[in-house]
């Protein structure tokens, strides 16, 4: 039997800095084949290249994935700024009205970092240009010197709220994560649930409530060693059910709270 497929959004990338590619990490097809059990089809988030159309029908999920450019602030109504760091505007219009499309059909997807804030994007939520800045914040980005091991190093504890879909998923109501992250949620869009906080009470997991399929999204990278980690294990085994029930023609069960 075939398996599913899910569909990763891509990200540009030079290559030597000069020829232009599209990109996605290993680690994100890894965790896709190996623990949701689909295949990884890697898509060039470009307009010109792809429609909307097309991808929700040759997709039967999608993982939003992380990338260095952020969402461009107009996609929120705020001015760019230096703070706001790089932009990627032909991912941007992939993935925004791809999430409210998704939402709508219940189609699965599973946002992670820059794919949690286009989630929150796309809903009509801000994003905050850098949290480090923030009062009482911590330093959430990436450490700019180590191992792949250090950088994803588990730094920090998530709490959930109590019953959530996120307690319900990892049977604990706070797991350690990793962090390599600059910006983070300002506003909450519409139907958007904080479900997940860090300790300084940066939003880390969310949910689209009464979305009729899979919209759980984390800001930390649940991809990194995905078979192995207790945590992110049950993600993405969670994710891969619910991208099977749709390409078996069933809709996903409802993650909305009790």
């Amino acid at each position: 039997m075939a398996r599913p497929v899910v569909g990763i959004i891509g990200n540009h990338h030079l290559i030597n800095d000069s020829y232009p590619s599209h990109a996605g990490g290993t680690m994100n097809s890894e965790a896709v084949a190996e623990v949701s059990g689909a295949l990884p089809l890697l898509i060039p988030a470009d307009p010109r290249l792809v429609s909307l159309g097309d991808l929700l029908d040759v997709c039967d999920g999608f993982l939003l994935t992380g990338g260095q450019p952020n969402v461009h602030p107009e996609e929120y109504g705020e001015p760019e700024t230096e703070a706001h760091g790089a932009f990627d505007r032909a991912r941007d219009a992939i993935t925004l009205p791809l999430v409210r499309a998704l939402v709508e059909r219940g189609q699965p997807f599973l946002g992670i970092c820059r794919g949690f804030q286009e989630v929150n994007v796309a809903m009509g939520g801000t994003l905050y240009p850098e949290i480090r800045d923030l009062p009482g914040r911590m330093n959430h980005r990436m450490p700019p010197e180590g191992t792949l091991d250090e950088k994803f190093a588990l730094r920090h504890a998530v709490s959930f709220a109590e019953n959530g879909p996120f307690h319900r998923l990892f049977g604990a109501q706070q797991v350690m994560t990793n962090t390599l992250h600059g910006q983070g949620i300002k506003k909450p869009g519409r139907r958007i649930v904080i479900d997940g906080t860090a300790g300084d009470g940066t939003p880390e997991a969310i949910f689209v409530d009464g979305a009729p399929g899979f919209t759980l999204s984390v800001q930390w990278h649940p991809e990194y060693r995905a078979a192995r980690d207790p945590v992110s294990r049950p993600l993405f085994e969670a994710f891969g059910k619910a991208v099977a029930a749709w390409a078996s023609g069933r809709r996903a069960p409802s993650l909305r709270t009790a």
